[in-house]
């Protein structure tokens, strides 16, 4: 029968043929770390085979993938992917201290109720700064800096929280909102609709910013859809919802791509695929984007229809009518009433 020898605790598991790493740990209560769930999306349960990689099974396939990007030696294996047949191996876990420790037991006694590190989920991201901040900032007062900041963010926060999104991250004039936390379905959608009502709000806003500083505002943004980890970070007291991935790069160099072709507002191609039905696009660019190979296809968005009005809006309206026209006859009733009762009385 298969064992498994593990280091540094110094302790051995008999295992049954073709178990995998991962789940013969969790099993005996070895405190073996895997903030990804056990799906090949981190490399926290690696270990080091110290003896005995013979009779571990083959890289699959995500394995592969991973090894190659983070390099790893044939003898770092991902716990979640190997399997053991037919010998005794002995391993060493990679990741592993007092706070790992800690996560484990709670997990272990149920008392997490979310994964402490996040989930894979597809959203929208978006990305915007304010064009030419820096020259105009340093022509004010650190005072009138912070106020035109804040009612610049204000009144962003109220369109990207309308249009269901959040603003988790602020760098600077620029910042990060993310759409489709809760429904992905909607998520482009969503983020196109605020990038438009973002520009609509700034030409709002520019004629009291001209009158005061004697200066308009310019903004980028960009919107990207895709995959990526969201979840929470930052110190146990004061973390915040964030999203880390390729997905969140690629949506901060489009919002940059803006400045290369004169444009204030870019999606990729897969949010366009998204949202082609009601955005309404100017033209389509082929941009190189930094850190990437090859061209982007990426369209400038000029507009989108107002939204429907809502079914209980209607009905709302509807009942209003009703009863108006129902009191407007009984006010004109009442009025034709009172006028002959007079005419009788005279």
């Amino acid at each position: 029968m298969p064992h498994i020898h593990y280091l540094p605790d110094d302790r051995a598991i008999e295992i049954e043929d073709d178990d995998i790493i991962l789940e013969a740990s969790l099993r005996s209560g070895i405190p073996h770390t895997h903030v990804c769930g056990g799906s090949a999306r981190c490399s926290t349960c690696r270990v080091l085979i110290v003896e005995g990689l013979e009779f571990c099974s083959p890289r699959t396939s995500p394995e592969v993938e991973l090894a190659k990007k983070l390099r790893l030696e044939p003898e770092v294996r991902l716990a979640c992917q190997t399997q053991i047949a037919g010998g005794k191996v002995t391993l060493r876990r990679l990741a592993i201290d007092s706070e790992d420790l800690e996560i484990f037991n709670s997990q272990m006694a149920g008392k997490s109720t979310a994964n402490p590190v996040g989930k894979e989920k597809k959203i929208a991201i978006l990305f915007s700064d304010i064009r030419g901040f820096t020259p105009f900032a340093e022509s004010l007062l650190p005072y009138d800096v912070i106020y035109v900041l804040n009612r610049y963010f204000q009144k962003m926060g109220y369109v990207i929280n309308r249009n269901g999104g959040i603003i988790n991250n602020y760098m600077g004039d620029g910042f990060m909102a993310l759409f489709g936390l809760e429904n992905p379905e909607k998520a482009a959608h969503q983020a196109v609709r605020a990038g438009i009502e973002m520009l609509e709000e700034i030409e709002k806003l520019n004629p009291y910013f001209e009158t005061l500083y004697n200066h308009r505002l310019r903004i980028g943004i960009g919107v990207h859809c895709g995959w990526a980890v969201v979840g929470n970070l930052g110190a146990t007291q004061s973390q915040t919802v964030t999203a880390i991935g390729d997905a969140v790069n690629l949506a901060s160099r489009i919002e940059s791509a803006n400045k290369k072709v004169g444009t204030n507002f870019l999606i990729s191609e897969e949010t366009y695929e998204e949202v082609k039905e009601l955005a309404i696009v100017n033209r389509r660019v082929l941009v190189k984007i930094p850190g990437k190979s090859g061209e982007y296809p990426l369209y400038e968005v000029v507009g989108m229809p107002p939204l429907p009005v809502e079914i209980e809006e209607v009905s709302e309206v509807k009942t209003s009518n009703i009863w108006q026209d129902f009191v407007n006859k009984i006010r004109a009733l009442y009025i034709a009433v009172r006028n002959w009762m007079r005419n009788w009385w005279s």
